[in-house]
């Protein structure tokens, strides 16, 4: 069977309070961004849903770009009936017949949205159950844990029939709850934490640190990459592309010892916030997660994170490795990350970098580095953007 609508279903959260239109009117702009190559869809908006018509569209290539869409949290396929009980009975019968596996247990809820429908609906309930129970030998009713639920919404004009509920990405609506910088290295983890905060309302840009000629071009390539997969669930992505060679060389050149990784990661830090701050940003997204190398202990966080005035969120903090793989894995970006081109946080690692750095001797080794404010001034005049617009094939890229 072919569906013929869908029904979409909004986060809770996002239908609370005076911002319950905006929320909707950002997700409805999603929904129709993603839904761009079917030009024949109606929506029709509700309360905490919107119903698609999907006008002879193919619902399984609607539902991928669903999952694309931050604020819904579940979709279902759906299917039209006369506001007949026949008809209505009929319908739910072939439904039944046609599911992947045969259930041993199914309930039937109607909803009865058309008062004026002769029936209300427990009546409906026993009307169609025991219609479909006549005809399937061997099926039972379980109306507290039933392997199936045969849902009926009875509305004005006519009966609406699904028994399938797909879980959608949830979170709030693009762009709701602010904008934000995503430190963007060639690993796994930001990009997943980009997709989290993303998830949470957040719109985001990226910015990379790239140190010519000792990283490849390909390892910059492997960072659009990233970028144009995670536009996907956005209209586009800048990408701001840092020259980090001068200042990461000129810090390596007077100090080779086990603060070095504290020393780079502050001086990124410090060129992140002011690109931030650039652009508008109010905030910076990292991908670090707790003890999972030497700058991620918690002492080593809390040097590092000092530097900048910007809220630093870390959407992966408490997470652990398989975890964060496994998100890499449903979003796209895994295979992506662990393509062989390094990016220059792997580059003039000390043999034992400081787990407990202390933050008293780090700011007296970077007053002595005179040349570092301007290097770290440069660097931001000489940052590359550009913007990232995604599609299946390849990622366009404008240069700003």
């Amino acid at each position: 069977m072919k569906p013929d609508c869908m029904i979409l279903r909004l986060g809770e959260l996002t239908l609370k309070g005076r911002n319950r239109r905006r929320f909707e009117k950002s997700v409805m702009s999603q929904i129709r961004h993603v839904f761009a190559a079917f030009p024949d869809l109606r929506y029709i908006p509700e309360y905490g849903r919107v119903y698609v018509e999907l006008g002879g569209a193919s619902f399984v290539e609607a539902s991928a770009a669903l999952q694309k869409v931050f604020g819904l949290t579940s979709f279902s396929p759906a299917y039209h009936a006369p506001l007949e009980l026949e008809a209505i009975q009929e319908l739910a019968l072939q439904m039944m017949k046609a599911l992947p596996k045969q259930p041993a247990t199914f309930k039937v809820s109607v909803r009865r949205v058309n008062k004026s429908f002769p029936y209300d609906s427990q009546k409906m309930n026993v009307l169609v159950g025991g219609y479909v129970l006549q005809a399937c030998p061997g099926l039972t009713v379980d109306v507290h844990h039933p392997e199936v639920e045969l849902r009926v919404e009875l509305r004005e004009e006519r009966a609406l029939l699904y028994v399938e509920v797909i879980e959608g990405a949830g979170g709030f609506p693009l762009g709701t709850n602010g904008k934000a910088l995503l430190m963007l290295s060639g690993g796994i983890d930001s990009p997943v934490a980009g997709w989290l905060a993303m998830r949470k309302g957040l719109e985001l840009e990226a910015i990379h640190f790239h140190s010519y000629p000792y990283t490849s071009e390909r390892a910059k390539e492997k960072v659009i990459e990233l970028a144009r997969q995670l536009s996907g669930y956005t209209h586009s992505m800048k990408l701001h592309l840092v020259p980090f060679t001068d200042v990461q060389t000129s810090i390596h050149r007077v100090y080779q010892d086990n603060l070095l990784v504290t020393l780079i990661r502050r001086a990124m830090y410090r060129i992140a916030e002011k690109v931030a701050e650039r652009e508008g940003l109010d905030a910076i997204v990292t991908g670090e997660s707790l003890g999972q190398v030497a700058s991620q202990t918690l002492s080593s966080l809390n040097v590092i994170g000092r530097v900048v005035s910007l809220p630093t969120l870390q959407p992966l903090i408490m997470m652990d490795k398989q975890e964060i793989i496994r998100i890499a894995e449903k979003i796209g970006t895994f295979p992506i990350s662990i393509l062989p081109y390094e990016d220059c946080c792997s580059l003039f690692l000390p043999p034992s970098p400081s787990t407990n750095p202390n933050l008293r001797v780090v700011e007296k080794l970077e007053h002595s580095m005179d040349f570092l404010p301007e290097l770290i001034e440069q660097a931001v005049r000489q940052t590359e953007t550009i913007q990232i617009m995604f599609s299946e094939n390849k990622a366009t890229q404008h240069l700003f």
